[in-house]
């Protein structure tokens, strides 16, 4: 059985994570007190091969040694991963204005960010502890679905998954990137009037790109480099890597670079991603 444990402070993304887990195929189950863990598992290990629970500050008690009481308990063949999701604090303060929710912590003359920042130490055991851990501070729900979806399916398959992204650095610098490279050097499609409308996905920006040498040189260093360190990633039990892309907005020349890539690797590599995050929230903001 593959058991995932998901936690992380209130307001984090636990939910969103659990419900994309719920769509890999896993049995889920929402706020379970840690104490019925090892239940849980031995009831359900002959109905389900993968089971997801999520474990908060309301239910992991203020007692570290029942967390590894609990654990200690589970069958010899279920070594539980834990996906760790968190933000920063103004972060989380923001969402919980947004959604005017009480926080589990927040009783007394305690306020909000003193509950938070309580929160954060009580639930630090299962942190040191985590297989993953995740930011959502600059995450949408979509971004965060798909880096809940990254990191299982690259265990569950035992292969890294290898991600290029593109980016703008004047959007700020992606905080999931493992590598980044910096292609503002390169001529600027932006600055061709005709082509400023384009992105890199269309073909007039393709074409103008794929005649500068430069940006074949670039493409060409990137991927060596990738392909020289790629298999020490691997051999380092990752489930992930993402090589991200910067240009100044993001349109062109990353998009552009970071396609190249996923089709350079298409053929050596067989678990590949590419992802786009300025075009991306453009498309999810005139859904």
């Amino acid at each position: 059985m593959q058991l995932i444990v998901v936690s992380g402070r209130s307001g984090s993304g636990k939910t969103v994570a659990l419900r994309a887990l719920e769509d890999l195929g896993f049995y889920c189950v929402d706020n379970l007190p840690i104490e019925l863990l090892p239940t849980l598992v031995h009831t359900t290990s002959s109905r389900y091969t993968s089971v997801a629970v999520s474990i908060d500050v309301r239910n992991l008690g203020q007692d570290s040694d029942v967390l590894h009481d609990a654990l200690e308990f589970l069958p010899n063949d279920v070594k539980p991963e834990i996906l760790f999701i968190d933000a920063s604090d103004e972060v989380l303060i923001r969402r919980y204005g947004e959604t005017r929710r009480m926080h589990p912590l927040s009783q007394g003359a305690l306020t909000l960010a003193d509950a938070i920042h309580s929160e954060g130490v009580l639930i630090e055991p299962l942190a040191a502890m985590a297989t993953w851990r995740i930011d959502s501070t600059d995450l949408s729900i979509h971004e965060l679905i798909s880096q809940v979806t990254e990191r299982v399916l690259g265990r569950e398959q035992n292969q890294l998954m290898l991600v290029f992204m593109s980016f703008g650095f004047k959007h700020g610098i992606p905080t999931t990137a493992d590598t980044v490279f910096d292609a503002r050097i390169l001529p600027n499609p932006h600055w061709e009037p005709e082509l400023r409308p384009y992105s890199g996905l269309d073909e007039p920006v393709q074409h103008y790109l794929g005649q500068q040498q430069l940006v074949t040189k670039f493409i060409y260093q990137v991927e060596n480099f990738v392909g020289t360190w790629l298999p020490y990633f691997q051999r380092s039990n990752r489930s992930y890597l993402t090589i991200a892309i910067g240009c100044t907005g993001g349109q062109h020349r990353s998009v552009y670079i970071a396609e190249r890539l996923a089709e350079n690797f298409a053929n050596q590599h067989p678990s590949i991603r590419v992802k786009h995050r300025e075009l991306d929230k453009k498309k999810h903001a005139t859904a």
